[in-house]
């Protein structure tokens, strides 16, 4: 009966790390496929900024206006100053707005 025992976890020793080493290899697979990001400012909408939206601000979703200069968004690096948007381009550097 411990044989039986002995070789069951075994396999369940077995099957665990293997779907261990599986899931960081997928982890990994997912991580270098998402394209490069950089900051880009004044193309949020008001309380949808990622982050730094001024004095009073916490962070995340905090911007008051839509295109804040000095809020900014996650966009596919070398898209930034393309975005057109009602109150000028994006810019990789806080804008007065």
């Amino acid at each position: 009966m411990t044989r039986v025992y002995l070789t069951a976890a075994s396999a369940a020793a077995l099957a665990l790390t293997a779907g261990v080493g599986l899931a960081q290899a997928q982890s990994h697979d997912m991580q270098s496929t998402q394209p490069a990001m950089e900051k880009c400012y004044g193309v949020a909408l008001a309380g949808k900024n990622d982050c730094a939206a001024g004095p009073g601000t916490t962070c995340a979703g905090t911007s008051v206006r839509d295109y804040q200069g000095n809020a900014w968004k996650h966009v596919p690096a070398g898209t930034c100053t393309a975005i057109r948007t009602p109150a000028g381009n994006g810019s990789l550097t806080p804008v007065s707005r």
